[in-house]
């Protein structure tokens, strides 16, 4: 990707229960209402599959092949086996992605990439953002003591400018790739 991309790129943090996805799923259509191409990246923290068991595509996996493209009038998808090599990191998989306006990141913590923090209450877990300096706003359901930025989970105009504002230059999580060799 140029530099001359407009790509950017945010991360969603928060734990499991705080209503990550059900945010995402609420503000992607206020951002479409503003124009603007949206994808997501969503790490898995364990075995997962989007391919049914028995059908072609599965079998030519469990065959061996490292990667299927399944393609129909609808969709692809490209399922791709690491067959033992190492988890790719964000950057790497970023650079894969087709240049939308936003790309959304729930998961990938470790990685060099702003994140807005999804708090809720009821769910008793510490907030992360006094021990992760790459929370750069938080969208909850009470008031948090910050200096931050914070937004209503139920203000959704809110949250999708809390994102916008936060969100980062593709070519900037690019370049904290290692270099290859």
């Amino acid at each position: 990707m140029s530099s001359e991309t407009r790509m950017k790129v945010i991360g969603l943090a928060g734990w499991s229960g705080a209503g990550k996805t059900t945010l995402l799923s609420r503000v992607i259509p206020c951002l479409l209402g503003r124009g603007l191409r949206v994808s997501v990246i969503k790490h898995a923290h364990h075995e997962f599959d989007v391919d049914v068991p028995g059908k072609d595509s599965w079998v030519h996996r469990q065959s061996g092949a490292t990667e299927v493209l399944v393609s129909s009038t609808r969709r692809w998808a490209l399922m791709h086996e690491l067959r033992g090599a190492d988890e790719p990191r964000l950057p790497e998989l970023l650079a894969k992605m087709a240049q939308v306006d936003l790309v959304v990141v729930e998961g990938f913590k470790r990685e060099p990439v702003n994140k807005i923090e999804v708090y809720r209450a009821a769910n008793g877990k510490p907030l992360l953002f006094p021990d992760d300096p790459r929370v750069v706003g938080i969208a909850s359901d009470v008031a948090v003591a910050t200096t931050l930025p914070v937004a209503h989970l139920d203000d959704i105009e809110d949250v999708a400018a809390l994102m916008l504002r936060a969100a980062i230059p593709v070519d900037d999580v690019l370049a904290s790739a290692p270099a290859e060799g």
